[in-house]
């Protein structure tokens, strides 16, 4: 592997690193040498998380390689470097003059990212490189523990306790071996990711949980979601130590979030109830023990091996605690719009003090609260239910002596903050958080879960108590005050950087926006203002449910369907908007044109069923002779995060719309609120973001995040359609990032965006090396990739399924939708391909001409049809056209593309479809009867005499049943005077009317009415 040294370290590097690769490692080495905090932006596909693992362990093996050649040379110094400085063996000091005098001191590296699934592409990166130091990787015993009765439990801290009841009993034989296997050279030394870990687990019958927790001691190199790293709690609970350490979030435009998710609570009526629930029930059951005086009055007795050491007393005291707290919940006046009422943060000091919470009570509060939980643990049912007491004793659990203000523990974390304020760190626990206490929307839903919750929650609106952080920088400056060596924050989607320092409150000497690594003729970028008929494109909150505004977006994304080849994304700003344009589109046919174009596949609210509809849009976008998929999917969705859109999976993403937050939410206007105080008070140095620019930096990254689906690495290219005409301003523009912003321009025209696509991928397609062949089901096949234009057969199912809209938008489900008029504008959106230009005067006109002009060139075809295909032929040759026009773009060929007004009838277009027609035809019938056919036609267009034509059709096409699809098609190229006959007797020789349109993935409640004709018939 190529070695490149860079500030006095050599890096190994799996190939010759490009320019912006060596300025970003260059970057994070300035980081670790000098000891300071990075903000590093380099955008998906530069290969920044290789630059990273290199860099850093590189990095240190150049400390290590220091320390041995300094440890050689006072060995031998006397005998043999006479006079000779020890400095030429190597400099081991690691930043400020602190020595690194042994091994055990050179710093661990703390890799952190969103999720697991994100490790283990970054551990499969690792394995590409040449280093192999010692890994481990961190996760819960939801993902790691392979112990059959603990697996089951369904709740994660149900698990804890039960795992922990096993772990000291020492019932546990994947446990008991961890001690004994963990040495094993099978288990330390492989670079494991987490499924790795679970495998090996099972098969050498050792605790993968406990296993990894034995392996981080000697690991170079701890993986680990980083919300392990924010929250206090998990810290502890995993061990992590952070002094010394080097700590690295990847995909960190989302740590702003969870530092302030991670340092907030919202306790509802539910976990209240819950709570006193699971306390009546041992309550209860301890009584009735008593009472048959088997324990006596104290149960220092444990016969049963729950764990439970708490007099009757103590039990009651705790469930008066949480009546108590209840009840000063429930005494807060809220005003009558149900809008709720807000309180600084030391608020929550005072309402826990009325239930006797306070720092002196809470040791034996949370004694009791685990013992309480531990002895329930894994029971079965509603009653043994302990979520709300796990949660309550997360929110007052202290996480030690030191300061903090994080994660659920922000309560009584403050052992003196009490009578010293002058000890919180500023912005004060008053300013960074607020107590909001709200009614319970959710509250019908929650009593639904269970008939046996308390009567105070039964009987009327509970009320919700929330304690939000507001101030990320707190959970940052938390880590600093750890004793980190470096802090290094990157991802592909930080832009602003400004902005993201200022809120993230610690210093960042060392800042980097990378470009690309793409060449210009890989990426379009264009901002659409204006739809095809010239209706302006907006998301703004007075328009985006707008007629004309949803009508003009629906026909612009037909005909970026059009000249985007293979998978197109669309995101909305959020799943109301995606909705409500989908009920939309669907209600005036716009839907089914789209489907007709590329199948359409949607994004879920449950992320349950995320996997089976992506999965679905990948193998349709991999079948063979597809003409690839259209995905919606929401800014700040799972679709938007790290998946693999990369070559054919997403060659355009379009971004509907500006994703401003809900700015009447609770919590947006109080986090503007308080920015804006924070702001007013740092005076014109400007050390916090006013509320206007948080709100602002929300939507661009968020949008950022999208465009970011598009270049997936090196040889990738694709295209951004902004649809929002603010996009058009300067300061949305000055945005979006750095590598985005050369290759930016506005049309005015939408007539010239679509010129510019199809110029775009024809050069892309010529230019650039064809990726890979997606690999694809062995389940899709031909009529798969033609699933949204034939019927689908019941091997089928799971495909329909996911493309069904209406199965993950409730508000699509099947009901009676009116039809556009003959002359309603959404008949106009259609964009023909030629691959020559033809005259309008040589074109044909009417189906007799054009069947004609193509019977002459029958011969010529290629057999793209197949006697056993003619049901997926099903709704005349659409699906071949489609195939067709996919083929033509893939050889790159030149084509005429042409925006079809309602003045300008599509004449080609029906020409293209009698042509295709007439191939079906002739493959499905014998020669004289094909003859019979033609001839058939040429006495209609000269008597216009229907009843003979129906029975010369009749006997052609009637008899077998696998040509009854081609009959049924013929009907939109019957004259318009004779359709409704033809639609009868139709409907007499196959049982099916042949007016119906084709079954698409999505769903529509009442068939649309046939098109306009304009065949000239």
């Amino acid at each position: 592997m190529p070695k490149v040294v860079l500030n006095g370290v050599t890096v190994d590097f799996p190939f010759q690193p490009y320019q912006c690769q060596q300025e970003y490692m260059s970057k994070v080495l300035e980081c670790l040498q000098k000891k300071v905090n990075g903000i590093l932006e380099s955008p998906t596909g530069t290969g920044k998380t290789l630059c990273l693992l290199c860099t850093t362990l590189a990095w240190r093996e150049h400390l290590r390689d220091t320390i041995s050649a300094r440890k050689i040379a006072e060995r031998v110094q006397g005998e043999l470097f006479l006079g000779q400085d020890l400095s030429s063996w190597g400099n081991s000091i690691a930043a400020d003059g602190d020595p690194i005098a042994c091994y055990s001191d050179i710093p661990k590296i703390i890799y952190a990212s969103r999720t697991h699934s994100q490790l283990t592409q970054v551990i499969g990166e690792l394995r590409n490189t040449s280093y192999r130091p010692r890994v481990c990787v961190l996760g819960s015993r939801e993902q790691l523990c392979i112990h059959p009765e603990v697996k089951k439990q369904e709740s994660n801290h149900i698990q804890i306790h039960l795992c922990r009841k096993k772990v000291t009993s020492r019932s546990c034989l994947f446990y008991n071996n961890v001690d004994e296997k963990s040495l094993e050279q099978e288990l330390a030394i492989p670079i494991l990711d987490i499924e790795d870990l679970v495998k090996s687990g099972s098969k050498h019958k050792v605790c993968p949980y406990y296993l990894s927790r034995n392996l981080k001691q000697q690991a170079d190199i701890i993986f680990m979601p980083y919300n392990y790293l924010l929250d206090a709690k998990s810290r502890r609970a995993h061990g992590v130590d952070l002094k010394g350490a080097v700590v690295i979030f990847d995909e960190a435009h989302n740590v702003e979030k969870m530092c302030e998710e991670s340092s907030s609570f919202d306790l509802t009526p539910h976990d209240m109830a819950s709570g006193l629930d699971a306390i009546d029930q041992v309550l209860e059951e301890q009584t009735r023990m008593v009472q048959q005086g088997e324990l006596g009055l104290e149960f220092s007795a444990d016969p049963t091996g729950t764990g439970l050491h708490m007099e009757l007393q103590d039990i009651a005291k705790l469930k008066m605690i949480l009546l108590r707290l209840e009840g000063a919940i429930d005494a807060i006046q809220l005003p009558g719009d149900d809008s709720g009422i807000t309180k600084p943060g030391s608020y929550i000091f005072e309402l826990f003090a009325e239930a006797q919470i306070t720092f002196q009570t809470k040791g034996c509060i949370l004694d009791s609260l685990d013992q309480i939980i531990q002895h329930l643990a894994g029971r079965a049912g509603v009653l043994a239910n302990t979520v709300g007491l796990q949660k309550l004793a997360d929110i007052i659990q202290a996480p030690g002596p030191v300061l903090d203000f994080l994660a659920f523990q922000v309560v009584f974390s403050v052992d003196s903050a009490e009578g010293n304020p002058g000890s919180v760190p500023w912005p004060g626990v008053s300013q960074a958080y607020k107590v909001h206490i709200h009614p319970d929307t959710g509250h019908g839903r929650a009593a639904q879960r269970s008939v046996s919750w308390s009567a105070s929650t039964s009987r009327k609106q509970g009320k919700v108590l929330s304690y939000w952080c507001f101030s990320p920088g707190h959970s940052m400056r938390e880590l600093i005050r750890q004793g980190v060596h470096t802090l290094i924050l990157t991802s592909g989607t930080l832009a602003p950087l400004s902005s993201f320092t200022l809120e993230m409150q610690i210093p960042f000497p060392v800042r980097l926006e990378n470009p690309h690594v793409i060449d210009k003729h890989q990426l379009w970028v264009g901002v659409i203002p204006k739809g095809p008929d010239g209706a302006q494109l907006s998301s703004a909150f007075d328009k985006r449910f707008s007629e004309e505004c949803l009508s003009s977006l629906g026909k612009a994304l037909g005909n970026i369907a059009r000249v985007v080849p293979h998978g197109l994304l669309v995101f909305f700003p959020s799943y109301p908007v995606m909705e409500k344009s989908l009920e939309f589109w669907q209600a005036r046919d716009l839907a089914r044109k789209m489907e007709g174009l590329k199948p359409v596949f949607v994004e879920p609210r449950r992320k349950g069923s995320f996997s089976e509809v992506i999965d679905a849009y990948y193998k349709q976008v991999a079948s063979p002779g597809s003409s690839g998929a259209t995905f919606l999917a929401v800014c700040r969705g799972k679709a938007s995060e790290g998946l693999d859109f990369s070559d054919s999976n997403g060659r355009g993403v379009v971004v509907t719309g500006l994703p401003y937050p809900p700015r009447m939410d609770p919590r947006v206007v109080l986090k503007m609120q308080f920015l804006d105080e924070m702001r007013s008070q740092s005076g014109a140095g400007g050390q916090f973001l006013s509320g206007q620019e948080w709100y602002r930096q929300q939507a661009s990254r968020a949008v950022n995040q999208a465009i970011g689906r598009v270049i997936r690495h090196r040889q990738d290219y694709g295209a951004v359609f902004l649809c929002d005409h603010r996009f058009a301003y300067a300061d949305a523009r000055a945005q979006l990032p750095s590598w985005v912003r050369p290759y930016l321009k506005v049309y005015n025209s939408f007539g010239h965006v679509i010129r510019d696509v199809a110029q775009f991928f024809r050069v892309a397609q010529k230019t650039m090396p064809a990726p890979a062949p997606l690999a694809a089901a062995p389940s899709v096949g031909r009529e798969e990739a033609a699933v949204s234009m034939a019927k689908l057969p019941s091997t089928l199912l799971s495909t329909r399924k996911a493309t069904s809209l209406d199965v993950h938008v409730p508000s699509l489900r099947p009901r009676p939708t009116g039809s556009p008029s003959p002359g309603s504008p959404e008949k106009s959106w259609c964009v023909e391909y030629e691959q020559e230009p033809v005259p309008a005067q040589q074109r044909p006109s009417g189906l007799l001409a054009a069947l004609e002009h193509s019977e002459q060139r029958a011969e010529a075809l290629p057999d793209v049809v197949h006697p056993r295909e003619e049901e997926a032929l099903g709704y005349t040759a659409v699906a071949l056209q489609r195939k067709k026009r996919l083929a033509d773009l893939q050889r790159g060929g030149r084509r005429k593309i042409r925006l079809v007004s309602p003045q300008e009838p599509a004449a080609a277009v029906q020409a293209g479809r009698a042509k295709l027609f007439m191939v079906a035809v002739k493959q499905a019938l014998s020669q004289a009867s094909f003859d019979t056919f033609t001839q058939a036609l040429q006495d209609y267009k000269g008597s216009d005499d229907f009843e003979t034509l129906a029975a010369c059709l009749g006997r052609l096409f009637a008899e077998d049943p696998r040509k009854h699809t081609l009959l049924q098609g013929f009907y939109q190229f019957v004259r318009p005077h004779h359709k409704q006959q033809f639609e009868d007797i139709c409907f007499q020789l196959t049982g099916r009317s042949c007016n119906r349109q084709p079954e698409h993935s999505l769903s529509h409640g009442q068939h649309a009415q046939p098109a306009q004709d304009h065949s000239g018939l």
